[in-house]
């Protein structure tokens, strides 16, 4: 019998390495210093594939894209929220977003035709230094089902 231990190194995490790049707006680029606690957070909605009921089963569609929310956890004490401010008031429209996770196993997100769509509530209490911005766009998804047309 084999005493070989069956653990797999589990990895790490870089809370430092976490970055949202703006290709055409480098002005609005974040890295770990402008960001609480909470950092950047990325939600990919709605499905890859759809499944379509037929008689005896399902019939599958990938979908080519998926809506992606990037929120951006500022911090408001710094001069870069007032950036993210003024660009939602006089432009709201961004363009493209890479956006690099925490983990090295991670490739890069790319997202396309962003555009800063909220900010959450701001606690103007003066126990709280969030200005958390989402960003809005396109990932594309299934890619090779361009080469099947």
């Amino acid at each position: 019998m084999s005493n070989s231990n069956p653990m797999i190194p589990q990895g790490t995490l870089n809370r430092l390495r976490g970055s949202v790049n703006f290709v055409s707006n480098p002005q609005l680029n974040v890295t770990a210093p402008y960001l609480g606690k909470a950092g950047i957070s990325i939600t990919l909605e709605g499905e890859s594939t759809a499944f379509i009921p037929a008689m005896t089963g399902a019939v599958t569609s990938a979908e080519p894209f998926m809506m992606a929310s990037v929120e951006v956890n500022l911090l408001k004490t710094q001069g870069l929220a007032s950036v993210y401010k003024a660009r939602m008031e006089s432009n709201s429209l961004i363009g493209d977003i890479v956006v690099t996770p925490d983990a090295s196993t991670l490739t890069t997100f790319g997202i396309t035709n962003c555009a800063i769509e909220s900010v959450k509530p701001l606690q103007l209490n003066g126990e709280d230094a969030g200005f958390v911005a989402t960003i809005k766009g396109t990932y594309f998804i299934n890619n090779d089902a361009w080469n099947l047309v």
